[in-house]
């Protein structure tokens, strides 16, 4: 699995609407066959996805987590999570985006466990409703 690195490359995955949504995140997702990213050229004469595998990438507005501590820790939990099921992923460009922020009241710690374990949690059901295998035995739920 690569990891997008530039606007360019964010920008073919979200041009589509979301593929799967929960109440603060959504996917977004193009193949690599889409015409935006057949099309598109990092630079003149090289591709904007060089490799023919899964692409993600994390999109974390300061809107709704406005402490980098908070952003960081979501990040760390997106992509070890779709770490034991990177197998399943389609060859596309996927692009994570949160979309609603988690209470401060209820999640009072910036990186609590408790904050990691919705994170998480939500992130499993994401995961499952765009297609992905997540059985209740995954590894993938540890905290």
């Amino acid at each position: 699995m690569q990891r997008l690195k530039n606007r360019q490359q964010f920008q073919v995955a979200m041009a589509g609407s979301p593929v799967a949504k929960t109440a603060h995140f959504a996917l977004h997702r193009a193949p690599l066959g889409h015409p935006a990213a057949a099309s598109a050229e990092a630079a003149p004469g090289r591709p904007l996805f060089p490799v023919a595998s899964p692409w993600l990438g994390v999109v974390l507005p300061k809107r709704w987590a406005k402490r980098a501590v908070t952003r960081n820790a979501i990040r760390r939990q997106i992509y070890e999570s779709i770490r034991p099921l990177a197998s399943q992923l389609p060859v596309a460009v996927h692009v994570v985006r949160l979309r609603a922020g988690f209470s401060r009241e209820q999640f009072v710690s910036a990186s609590s466990d408790a904050l990691k374990r919705a994170v998480r949690s939500e992130l499993m059901q994401l995961w499952g409703r765009a297609g992905l295998n997540v059985t209740p035995g995954n590894p993938s739920h540890a905290g």
